[in-house]
């Protein structure tokens, strides 16, 4: 993929019945904290999913239906699966490095069921998430993953502001009801006790997540 470059991790795309999907590979155990449907919370993998599903996509247990999608095309042990409707030529990736700082993000970004959190009413799950897939380079502690996921949740909102996403209410948008992320470290080098987006890790973060999203809105 275009802009991905991240030691001992592959990128590929598998076709399925049904769907299709994007695979990240993983020589070495990633430390995961996630919203993904499969892998969810805090873990560890080597492989991470975003797969494709119809728009009309209603099952009454997605969990167990990726899972099965997952030992179907050989990925017997644990994993992160994302599930989203958007199709996946629109996936787009950058790479920040900073110093001895690498960060990549992979992003899938569908914007057809918008809202503004804390304005927007609870809503029915539609299509058009915005998946992101954040690896980083580094030994991030459990806090500095969570602070990580904040960082990148806002560089996500700020994308959407600066480019003028409104709600069908009218309100700037925030992202979308079914949103997901994945944010995926090697352990590798020191100890990094924060990732907001005032430190080094963050910034790279928050850039990755930035221009993967801009490329993707750019092209709309």
């Amino acid at each position: 993929m275009r802009n991905f470059n991240f030691p001992d991790i592959s990128i590929e795309r598998i076709s399925g019945n049904p769907g299709d999907a994007l695979v990240l590979r993983s020589q070495r155990t990633l430390l995961t904290v996630s919203s993904a449907v499969v892998g969810g919370g805090f873990g560890s993998a080597r492989t991470i999913i975003n797969r494709h599903v119809h728009k009309d996509y209603d099952i009454r247990d997605p969990r167990a239906d990726m899972i099965t999608f997952a030992r179907r095309h050989g990925i017997e042990g644990p994993f992160v699966g994302l599930m989203t409707a958007v199709f996946l030529d629109n996936a787009k990736a950058y790479t920040c490095t900073d110093g001895g700082l690498r960060v990549a993000t992979v992003a899938t970004v569908g914007l057809g069921n918008r809202i503004a959190a804390g304005r927007t009413q609870p809503t029915p799950l539609g299509p058009g998430t915005i998946n992101l897939i954040v690896l980083v380079d580094g030994h991030l502690t459990p806090a500095a993953m969570v602070n990580a996921a904040v960082t990148v949740t806002e560089a996500k909102s700020q994308v959407l502001h600066s480019r003028g996403v409104r709600t069908e209410e009218g309100y700037a948008a925030t992202g979308t009801s079914t949103d997901a992320l994945v944010v995926a470290c090697t352990g590798r080098g020191p100890t990094l006790p924060y990732a907001g987006p005032a430190t080094h890790v963050g910034w790279c973060i928050a850039r990755s997540v930035r221009e993967a999203m801009l490329a993707r809105l750019r092209s709309t």
